[in-house]
């Protein structure tokens, strides 16, 4: 019986991708379901929380539809990607859902296991962006040899059930290492989801063909705003080879997203309806993440370009606005937080952790320091979840727990500053970071030596915590569920 059912909502979903006007049936039908689902949620514990969700989830299936529609994703793309989402992976309940893989990690550690991590085996960039979170730069290469990134991808797959992982950088697509690439990672491991952050210059048409006949990889562009903001940041011309490579994409029918930092220069063109209607709607962009520049790698030299707490909660509303009034599907880590529950680094249950190009294992690509290298952790005869385990982390895991980000049912002030250095820096001094822990870099630990780098992250921390408690008033605590209490 399962698999009569199972049956007929593949075919239901290969008919939908297939046939434009069945397709548009399925989207109303399902963008239904989707918004029941969310709404009727008892454990979140608002409901415009819930509303949150609701747009940005029913957003990205009506931009995939419109694509569809524009073959800028091809059929066929689209059903090997559906394959891998339609796995036990990629389903909303964690309890109903859990693979027995998960529930022995959970047996094992006594929580559940993160669902995702973020891996950047390469260093080394062609470009030399200002402000850069990883301090990339083109030069020789530092990079994990190709039999530890398949190590660490495979302890993801068997020991932590995940089916979902990022590859970040340097650039990717620069990564070489016997004889490999990191399109052989993609191609072994065809039941995985990959998310690929990559500044795009060298997707050629050759590689975007790969991508289309793996199909269980997106890529995510890097730009800074249109061609003056992205060509002033990223190097003269970098713009332009980027729209080639969207170009390209799009000829082979692959679905991209569109990354993009915010700075105390670009923050205002974020702030118009015109930034998001040309990379959604002229481009073809299926979905946006927007970071805030950290003050880490060479972010640490060029504070003057962090965003202000005010044009943060600026940058707040109009993601608001893209999101139910647009209905583009664009996220900020930091500002919607709403739509995954607070900090999801440390490694918690349905977040994740990072490892870099020097087997570095930190809790978050935005928290630059580390106790244990994947490289000393597998040479003791330990496993990838034994990497989640340093005091370090747990302190994390622990003040998420005490903040209520470990669960649904959290405290809702936090919905607004929920990054554990970037918005409590006084505390993740305090009680998150341990004597062991080391930067990744040079910047790092110059950082935690600085007095006044300490004072400008609390003074920040303290305007922004005045700001975003009137907007919390404002739209969570009056739509507050007592059900979730």
């Amino acid at each position: 019986m399962k698999s009569l059912k199972n049956n007929l909502v593949n075919a239901a979903v290969n008919n939908a991708i297939s046939n434009k006007t069945v397709r548009y049936i399925a989207v109303k039908k399902l963008e239904e379901q989707i918004r029941e689902s969310i709404l009727n949620d008892q454990s979140l514990l608002f409901y415009e929380e819930k509303l949150d969700r609701y747009y940005f989830v029913s957003s990205v299936v009506r931009q995939v539809s419109k694509c569809l529609d524009r073959k800028f994703i091809s059929k066929d793309v689209a059903l090997r990607m559906v394959k891998v989402f339609m796995s036990d992976s990629f389903k909303i309940n964690r309890k109903a859902h859990l693979t027995d893989i998960k529930y022995e990690y959970e047996k094992k550690y006594g929580e559940y296991p993160p669902k995702f991590l973020v891996l950047s085996p390469e260093k080394s960039c062609n470009l030399e962006c200002v402000g850069c979170y990883a301090s990339c730069s083109p030069g020789k290469s530092t990079h994990l040899d190709f039999e530890l990134t398949r190590r660490i991808v495979k302890d993801a797959h068997d020991i932590l059930g995940s089916r979902f992982i990022t590859i970040s950088g340097g650039e990717p697509l620069m990564y070489q290492s016997q004889g490999k690439t990191i399109i052989d990672i993609f191609d072994e491991f065809k039941d995985m989801f990959f998310l690929m952050y990559t500044n795009g210059t060298l997707i050629n048409q050759k590689t975007a063909k790969k991508l289309a006949t793996l199909g269980n990889v997106v890529p995510l562009i890097s730009v800074e705003g249109y061609e003056q903001e992205t060509d002033e940041r990223r190097g003269e011309g970098v713009h332009k080879k980027i729209r080639e490579a969207l170009e390209n994409l799009r000829a082979a029918g692959v679905p991209f997203g569109i990354s993009v930092t915010a700075t105390s220069k670009n923050y205002e063109i974020l702030l118009t309806d015109e930034f998001y209607k040309y990379y959604f709607e002229e481009m073809g962009a299926t979905h946006m993440w927007q970071f805030q520049l950290m003050p880490i790698g060479k972010g640490k030299d060029v504070m003057d370009l962090m965003i202000t707490p005010k044009q943060r909660v600026e940058l707040y509303k109009k993601w608001e606005y893209v999101a139910r009034t647009l209905r583009y599907p664009m996220a900020d880590f930091w500002n919607s937080s709403s739509l995954c529950t607070g900090c999801l680094a440390y490694g918690r249950w349905n977040g994740y952790f990072y490892i870099d190009f020097e087997g570095k294992i930190t809790p978050c690509v935005f928290v630059p320091y580390y106790v244990d290298k994947i490289q000393d952790i597998y040479a003791k005869g330990g496993t990838l979840a034994d990497a989640l385990q340093s005091e370090f982390f747990k302190n994390g895991r622990r003040w998420q727990k005490d903040k209520g980000f470990a669960k649904t049912s959290h405290q809702g002030e936090y919905l607004m500053m929920p990054c554990s250095i970037r918005d409590n820096y006084e505390n993740f001094r305090q009680n998150i970071l341990t004597t062991d822990a080391k930067g990744t870099d040079k910047e790092a630990e110059d950082a935690l030596k600085d007095e006044e780098y300490r004072k400008i992250m609390i003074q920040y921390d303290s305007e922004l915590d005045l700001l975003t408690q009137k907007i919390f008033n404002r739209k969570y605590r009056k739509s507050l569920n007592p059900k979730a209490i």
